[in-house]
């Protein structure tokens, strides 16, 4: 399979480990790091010596979304195609997430924002820290909760009432928030995080690995079956929304750090 060059991958008996690796940008995602965890979690698909993959964060933060700077700044002046291509590319990334016949499992070490937060809706099992805030961000910053799938997934794990709380306003809540609303399956200290994700990931590399992605393929197909079509949905309206002034403006108000005035 190929080896990524924009963050960690360490495989050892049945587990592959994908870890972000940009701790003085609290692990935000680039362009590259969009292609690459796409492309990563297909080959970890289809290799036969993986069992369970994890995902987590080096530093502080989970993942804090797409970098600023790097990804939104370049895509002020795209035009609506350049933008279809990158709301496309990333919502490819939750497809092959969720179409992914392995167990995923987020482990939350600390900030879960913006598209982190979707990689962690994207996964089957949240295993977070206790400082592990997290935040469907794109409202803040001029764009549409529609984001990835969210509209789509998230109300399904959450129920449709906090699911419009947390996409409309989006702010911050705390690991115990989410803990109680069903978003993370089990808060622990960081101190246990690692030991808590590392358990559940060794008793499903134990489990029986058919049956386990026939699961997941069933609560896909009953749950989400309309995810394709709405995935390309959300990446069209979040497209419309990039090419609104309120996405610039959101721009210029992170980077002048002050309060956005949107239209």
């Amino acid at each position: 399979m190929n080896i990524p060059e924009s963050f960690e991958l360490h495989i050892a008996d049945g587990i592959a480990q994908i870890v972000l690796n940009r701790p003085e940008a609290f692990n935000a995602l680039t362009f590259d790091v969009y292609r690459e965890l796409t492309q990563c979690f297909s080959d970890l698909d289809a290799e036969s010596t993986v069992r369970v993959v994890t995902l987590t964060g080096r530093g502080k933060a989970f993942c804090s979304g797409g970098d600023v700077r790097d990804i939104i700044g370049p895509l002020l002046n795209a035009d609506e195609r350049k933008l279809l291509h990158f709301t496309r590319m990333t919502c490819e990334l939750v497809w092959r997430m969720r179409s992914c016949s392995k167990p995923v499992i987020a482990c939350l070490n600390g900030v879960t924002a913006g598209a982190g937060a979707i990689l962690a809706m994207a996964s089957d099992f949240r295993i977070a820290a206790d400082t592990a805030r997290v935040a469907f961000l794109f409202v803040r910053v001029g764009l549409s909760g529609a984001d990835m799938g969210a509209c789509y997934i998230l109300p399904k794990i959450v129920g449709l009432t906090k699911a419009t709380e947390l996409l409309m306003t989006g702010e911050f809540i705390t690991a115990e928030e989410a803990y109680r609303i069903g978003f993370y399956n089990r808060v622990v200290s960081p101190e246990e995080l690692s030991a808590a994700a590392t358990t559940l990931a060794v008793q499903l590399a134990a489990g029986p690995a058919r049956g386990l992605a026939v699961t997941k393929q069933q609560l896909n197909a009953e749950t989400f079956p309309r995810l394709k079509e709405m995935l390309a949905l959300e990446a069209t309206a979040q497209a419309r929304c990039m090419m609104h002034p309120d996405f610039k403006e959101g721009y210029n108000a992170f980077i002048e750090k002050r309060d956005p005035k949107f239209s």
